[in-house]
């Protein structure tokens, strides 16, 4: 099975977006390199401008350009993008409703080796609560490539989240995206697993293992977090036993938070959240943080598991 990084995906698609769409101007925080904007600057220097190790001012000029018409892609690493430039992207970005795509790279904590001060865990809380911003995740390349196109197309802000290492592809050529509406990956009986990002692929991966054990589970790609697909959640709701959230990021205000506010005020129902605890990361492989922060495969197929004893 093909695996590329969600950030790779967006650079060249940004790098196809920049040459066909002369409103499209690219900015970058000294990390064009590893965003993979890069790319972008390649086939169009001229619309592509690092301005440094400076975020917030990267967001007050993308929002200064935004005014005048362009279509404005700004990148730097989830944990700068969201929490060093908060201020202005909630006043300069979301208050005025401008045409800024933030997209930022190596979200949650399978960026890896850099840390806790690198994993950013709270982004999509942070985006999800500011007015006006819609909030998408990419679970492979073939999405991340058709949301970067689709959101040009589309006024006003966006949050993007792509992360650093690389990830198998799930979906077809033929897969067409759609701004706030879920995927259903796989039908299944029972127990529904929602899930976003590269929790999509270790949900792929426990009902694989699941279906060895006689257990078939749905499964969802929600790769719009807000907004959220509410028709979908709430009918998948009423023909599961329970429904389990899995997201790369806080058990607070994420996917999981998203989904409970829909079902505890239109229909309630049993629902579980696999998600980081109350606590930061650490330095390791993506895989071994993974397993330690409960969002390994196992801990789904047991999750599911209690459920069908």
């Amino acid at each position: 099975m093909a695996k590329m990084a969600t950030r790779e995906a967006f650079g060249k698609a940004l790098a196809e977006l920049i040459v066909e769409n002369p409103k499209v101007i690219v900015l970058d925080a000294d990390l064009s390199k590893s965003t993979k904007t890069y790319d972008a600057k390649v086939v169009c220097p001229e619309r592509h401008f690092n301005v440094g190790i400076a975020e917030g001012n990267m967001m007050g000029i993308a929002a200064g350009l935004a005014s005048c018409g362009n279509i404005v892609y700004a990148s730097s690493f989830a944990m700068f993008a969201t929490g060093r430039a908060y201020e202005q992207v909630r006043n300069s970005i979301g208050y005025t409703h401008l045409n800024v795509k933030i997209c930022a790279t190596h979200a949650g904590i399978t960026l890896g080796e850099d840390g806790a001060s690198h994993q950013s865990i709270e982004d999509i809380a942070l985006m999800r609560v500011i007015p006006n911003m819609r909030v998408i995740q990419p679970c492979d390349d073939i999405e991340t490539s058709q949301v970067i196109h689709a959101i040009s197309k589309i006024d006003g802000p966006f949050y993007v989240r792509l992360g650093r290492s690389s990830v198998e592809t799930v979906n077809s050529a033929d897969y067409h995206f759609e701004l706030g509406k879920g995927v259903v990956l796989k039908e299944g009986k029972d127990i529904t697993l929602v899930a976003s990002g590269i929790m999509v692929q270790q949900a792929l991966q426990a009902s694989a293992l699941l279906t060895e054990k006689g257990v078939s589970v749905t499964v969802i790609n929600i790769h719009t977090i807000k907004p959220l697909d509410e028709a979908l959640i709430i009918a998948y709701a009423k023909k599961s036993k329970v429904m389990i959230t899995l997201e790369e990021h806080s058990k607070f205000c994420g996917l999981g938070s998203a989904v409970a506010e829909v079902l505890s005020t239109k229909y309630p129902c049993l629902l579980e959240m696999i998600a980081i605890e109350d606590s930061f990361g650490e330095s390791g492989t993506p895989s071994a943080l993974l397993e330690k922060y409960g969002l390994g495969v196992n801990r789904i197929v047991d999750t599911v598991l209690r459920y069908t004893k």
